[in-house]
C-alpha cells in the first residue's frame, strides 16, 4: 500500500477529506495551494479506494511538458519506470502498458477517450488538474464526461484541482462538494514596483533581474510574455550577469532542452530561468527561490467577426500572478518581485478568461458533431461557447465537407480520427487521395508550428519544405526544425509512407494550403500593390518586395488582423486552375439601387472572388421578389413613395388601433410595414425592375387592400377621409398616428350655421377644428363650436372684418349662411 504521509508534503493533511467525499459523491473541487503535491500525491494516494475497484484514474494537464514530468515523479514516487503504475498520453506520444492504473493525459486526449467510450468503463475518476487555466480542452472534456456521468456512469468520480478555483461558481454550476487545503507553503514576500513598459519589457526585466540578482541570492525564475522578449533578455543578461546560467523555457523548445531548464545547474552555477506561462503550474523548478513577474502574457484571440486570430499581449490576471508567485515558495521560503504597482495591481481582473470566449471553436464543433449533438445548448458548460464563435466554426466545417445540414460526413468522421486542427485534417485527406502525402506530411508541422526561419525570409511556405528536406538530409539545423521533422515523422508513421526529399512544386503546395484554408484564397486587388482579396471576403496584404507580392494569386496560411487589414506571415502560389473542385457556379440576384434597380447574373465564383460573370435574362421571379424584399426593408423610406395620401390611410388605421384596442386593426407604422413587405407588397413586385418602378406603385391602394371587407367599411364609418360642412365642401381630415383627435382645417366662413363640432368613431372622439381665415391663416381652434359662437367669434370678427372688409361677418353666425367664396352684400338704395 502506498504511504503518501512518507512524502510530508502540505495536501496529505486534506487526502482522508478527499477519500471521505468520493466514498459518498461523484464530484469535488480540491482548492490547494502552489506546491502542496496535489497534481503527484493524490492521484497515487487514492489508488487503494474501495470504489475504485481496479479501474483507472485518468488525469488531465494542460501541457504536455507538465503531463510527462508529473508522470515521471508519480512513477519515481513509486520507485518504479514510467509506463508501469504510471503512464502518461500526449498527441503522438504515450508511455502506458497493461499494468496502467494512472494516466496524465494532455490536450484533446480525453476527449477522444470519451468519444472512443462514451461510458469509459474501464475508468473510475477524472481529474481536471490547474482547472483555473480553462483550458478549451479541458472544458469540451468537462462537458462530455458530465453528460457521460448524468447519464451513463452516475458511479464515475470528477475532480477538479487548482490553487485558485472560483470555487462559489463551480460548486454551483456541477453541483460539487469542496475541500481546501491551507497546506504548508513556505512563505514568499511579495514585493511591487513601478509599472514596466511593455514596449521594452525585454529590458526592463533584464534591468530588474541584474539589481534583484545582486540582492538576494538563489535561482531566479522570470515571466515574459513570448519568446521574442524571452531571447531579447536573455542577449542582455547575457553580456551584464556573469557566472550565471541563463537558459529559457516555453512549448516549443525541445524536451531535452525544457527539461535543461527544469534541472538545476549541471556545473553548479545560479540559473535564471526566462519562461512564458507554461511555468504557471504544475512544473517544480529545482531551486527556485526568486521569482520576477513582468505581469504579461501572451494570448492568441479569434475574431469570429473577420475569421483572423491574432496575438495579443496583454495583463494577466490576479489569479495568474498568484500562481507565479507561489513558484518562488514551493522549497524554501521566497521573493516575488512584481513589475507593477499596487494600484495597478487592484486594477488586474480577478480571474483569467476562459479559452472558450476567445478561441477558435473548430475542433469543438466537430467533437460534437460526432458525439451525435449538434446543439450546444443541451450540455453543460462552465461557460457557454459564444454563438457567434460556433456559427463562424460550423460554416468553416461545412466548407471542409465535415458537415451537411449540420450533421457530420464520412469524411467529418474522418477528419475527426486524424489527431489534428480539422482544417489539417482535410489537406491530410484530400493529399491522400490525389498522391500527394508525402508533402502534405511536410507541409503540416509547418503550419502548426512556428516558424522555423526568420521573418526577412518572407513568406513562401517553399522555402521552410526546402529547409526542413535539407535538414533530413544533413541532420543540422535549428531546435525548431528538429520539432517539425519530429511532427513530421509522426504524421509519416500515422498514415504508413516515407519521407519525400524530391523535387519541389511551389503551385502543388498552394493547392494543399487551399485545402486547409479554402476562405483564405487571395486574389490580386487590380492596381493596389501586393494586396489580396481573400475568399472570405477581407483583405490582405504582403510587404510590397516579397517574392510572392506580384503573384495574382495566393494560397494564404497564416494571416493575422493588423490595422483592420489581414498581414500575411505564410503562404504559397496559387495555380486557378487547380481549384475547379471548389469553384461554384452561383446566380446573384440583387437590388442595386446605385445602379437603379436589379443586377441579375450568373457567376462562377470561389467564396467571395468571382472569377466571371454573365446577365441573367430571365431571372426567377421569387428570387426577384425577394431581393427587392431585401432592398425595401433597408431602403425602402427612400424607394417608395410614401406620400400625404398613403400617410393619412397609416394614420387612420393606427388611430383605430388605439381607439378600439379590443378589435384587430394591423400595425401600419412604417418601420413594421418595411420589415413584413414580402405579406404585403410582395404581390405588385413581379414586373418591378427599376428605382421608377417602384416608384409609380400606389401604396394607398395597396395597404387598402390588406384589409379585409368589413374593416374597409368600418373605416370609412369610423374614421372618414372628409368631413361635409356646413357650405357642402367635403373637407379632409388629417389624422394622427398617436390617436390624437384628427384635425378639420376649414375656412371660418364654410361653417356658418356649424351648431356643434364634428365626431368620429361613433362620436367617441371629437374633431379638432381649425377655423381659417379667408387668406387660409388659422385664426382659432376648437373642439366646440357651440361655445365659440357664441366666446369668441365677435372678437375674431372685430379683427378679420378690417383685413377682410369685402367678406360677409354676421351678427348671428349660428343662424347664417356658410359661404365657400364672398358673399356680397345686399344693396341698399
Amino acid at each position: 500500500m502506498f504511504d503518501y504521509r512518507a512524502f510530508n508534503l502540505p495536501v496529505d493533511e486534506v487526502i482522508p477529506e478527499i477519500k471521505n467525499k468520493l466514498a459518498t459523491t461523484n464530484t469535488l473541487l480540491l482548492q490547494a495551494p502552489p506546491g502542496a503535491g496535489k497534481s503527484t500525491l493524490i492521484p497515487l494516494a487514492l489508488l487503494d479506494a474501495p470504489w475504485l475497484k481496479k479501474k483507472k484514474i485518468v488525469m488531465l494537464e494542460p501541457r504536455r511538458l507538465a503531463a510527462k514530468t508529473i508522470a515521471a515523479r508519480m512513477a519515481a514516487m513509486l520507485g518504479e519506470e514510467t509506463g508501469a503504475t504510471v503512464g502518461y498520453r500526449i498527441r503522438f506520444e504515450n508511455k502506458i502498458s497493461s499494468a496502467t492504473r494512472i494516466e496524465v493525459v494532455t490536450e484533446g486526449v480525453l476527449t477522444r477517450m470519451i468519444q472512443h467510450d462514451n461510458s469509459l468503463e474501464d475508468v473510475a475518476l477524472l481529474i481536471f488538474d490547474e482547472f483555473h487555466e480553462r483550458n478549451l480542452h479541458a472544458d469540451l472534456a468537462l462537458a462530455l464526461s458530465r453528460e457521460t456521468q448524468q447519464i451513463l456512469r452516475p458511479d464515475l468520480r470528477i475532480m477538479l484541482m487548482s490553487a485558485t478555483l472560483e470555487i462559489p461558481m463551480l460548486s454551483s454550476a456541477i453541483h460539487a462538494a469542496v475541500v481546501e487545503s491551507t497546506g504548508k507553503q513556505f512563505p514568499v514576500q511579495i514585493m511591487y514596483g513601478t509599472d514596466a513598459d511593455v514596449q521594452a519589457l525585454p529590458e526592463c526585466t533584464a534591468l530588474a533581474v541584474k539589481q534583484i540578482a545582486q540582492q538576494q541570492e538563489g535561482d531566479m525564475l522570470v515571466f515574459l510574455p513570448g519568446q521574442s522578449e524571452i531571447h531579447k533578455c536573455a542577449e542582455v543578461l547575457g553580456k551584464s550577469l556573469k557566472g550565471v546560467s541563463v537558459v529559457p523555457l516555453y512549448g516549443q523548445l525541445s524536451p531535452k532542452e525544457q527539461q535543461f531548464a527544469i534541472l538545476p545547474d549541471r556545473s553548479g552555477r545560479r540559473k535564471v530561468v526566462l519562461a512564458t506561462n507554461i511555468a504557471e503550474t504544475s512544473l517544480t523548478i529545482e531551486g527556485i527561490r526568486i521569482v520576477v513577474d513582468s505581469g504579461f502574457e501572451r494570448r492568441a484571440v479569434f475574431d469570429p467577426a473577420t475569421g483572423l486570430s491574432r496575438l495579443i499581449t496583454t495583463r494577466i490576471s490576479r489569479q495568474s500572478a498568484d500562481q507565479r508567485a507561489g513558484r518562488a515558495g514551493r522549497l524554501t521560503p521566497g521573493f516575488c518581485y512584481r513589475m507593477w504597482s499596487p494600484a495597478t495591481h487592484t486594477r488586474l481582473e480577478q480571474y483569467r478568461p476562459p479559452e472558450m470566449e476567445y478561441a477558435d471553436l473548430t475542433r469543438l464543433v466537430l467533437e460534437l458533431a460526432h458525439w451525435g449533438n449538434s446543439d450546444v445548448e443541451t450540455l453543460t458548460w462552465i461557460t457557454h461557447p459564444p454563438a457567434t464563435s460556433i456559427q463562424r466554426a460550423t460554416e468553416l466545417l461545412h466548407h471542409l465537407e465535415a458537415l451537411e445540414n449540420n450533421r457530420i460526413t464520412e469524411h467529418g468522421r474522418h477528419l475527426h480520427r486524424l489527431p489534428t486542427h480539422p482544417r489539417i485534417a482535410h489537406m491530410l485527406i484530400r493529399a491522400q487521395q490525389n498522391n500527394q502525402l508525402p508533402l502534405a506530411t511536410d507541409i503540416a508541422p509547418l503550419l502548426e508550428e512556428r516558424d522555423p526561419l526568420s521573418g526577412e525570409t518572407g513568406i513562401d511556405i517553399t522555402l521552410r519544405i526546402e529547409a526542413l528536406r535539407r535538414f533530413r538530409k544533413e541532420k543540422n539545423g535549428s531546435a525548431r526544425l528538429i520539432q517539425i521533422e519530429k511532427l513530421a515523422a509522426q504524421y509519416r508513421d500515422l498514415f504508413g509512407i516515407e519521407a519525400d526529399n524530391g523535387e519541389i512544386y511551389p503551385y502543388e503546395i498552394g493547392e494543399l494550403i487551399a485545402y486547409a484554408y479554402p476562405e483564405r484564397i487571395g486574389c490580386a486587388r487590380p492596381g493596389k500593390q501586393a494586396q489580396f482579396q481573400m475568399a472570405n471576403g477581407k483583405m490582405a496584404m504582403v510587404h510590397h518586395q516579397d517574392t510572392l507580392a506580384h503573384e495574382p494569386w495566393l494560397a494564404i496560411a497564416h494571416v493575422s488582423e493588423r490595422d483592420n487589414k489581414g498581414k500575411i506571415f505564410l503562404a504559397a502560389p496559387l495555380n486557378p486552375q487547380d481549384l475547379a473542385h471548389m469553384v461554384k457556379t452561383k446566380d446573384l440576384i440583387i437590388w442595386d439601387t446605385r445602379k437603379g434597380g436589379i443586377v441579375a447574373q450568373r457567376e462562377l465564383r470561389i467564396g467571395t472572388l468571382v472569377l466571371s460573370s454573365t446577365p441573367l435574362h430571365e431571372p426567377d421571379t421569387d428570387c426577384l421578389i425577394a431581393a427587392i424584399c431585401e432592398a425595401i426593408k433597408k431602403e425602402g423610406n427612400l424607394l417608395l413613395k410614401w406620400n400625404e395620401e398613403t400617410a393619412q390611410l397609416q394614420n387612420r388605421i393606427l388611430s383605430l388601433k388605439t381607439w378600439r384596442a379590443h378589435e384587430s386593426w394591423p400595425d401600419m407604422r412604417k418601420e413594421t410595414l418595411l420589415l413584413a413587405c414580402e405579406k404585403w407588397l410582395a404581390p405588385f413586385l413581379q414586373h418591378v425592375k427599376t428605382t421608377d418602378d417602384l416608384k409609380k406603385l400606389n401604396l394607398k391602394s395597396i395597404l387598402l387592400a390588406t384589409l379585409t371587407s368589413t374593416q374597409q367599411q368600418q373605416l370609412s364609418r369610423l374614421a372618414p377621409e372628409f368631413v361635409q360642412v356646413p357650405s357642402g365642401s367635403r373637407i379632409p381630415l388629417r389624422y394622427q398616428a398617436d390617436g390624437s383627435p384628427p384635425v378639420l382645417s376649414v375656412r371660418l366662413q364654410e361653417c356658418f350655421g356649424m351648431k356643434t363640432s364634428p365626431t368620429v368613431n361613433e362620436g367617441q372622439i371629437p374633431v379638432l377644428v381649425e377655423l381659417l381665415s379667408p387668406g387660409f391663416k388659422p385664426v382659432q381652434t376648437t373642439r366646440d363650436m357651440s361655445n365659440f359662437w357664441r366666446q369668441t367669434y365677435f372678437e375674431v370678427r372685430k379683427e378679420l372684418k378690417q383685413r377682410y372688409p369685402k367678406h360677409y361677418w354676421p351678427d348671428n353666425p349660428e343662424e347664417a349662411e356658410a359661404v365657400r367664396g364672398v358673399k356680397r352684400k345686399s344693396f341698399r338704395p
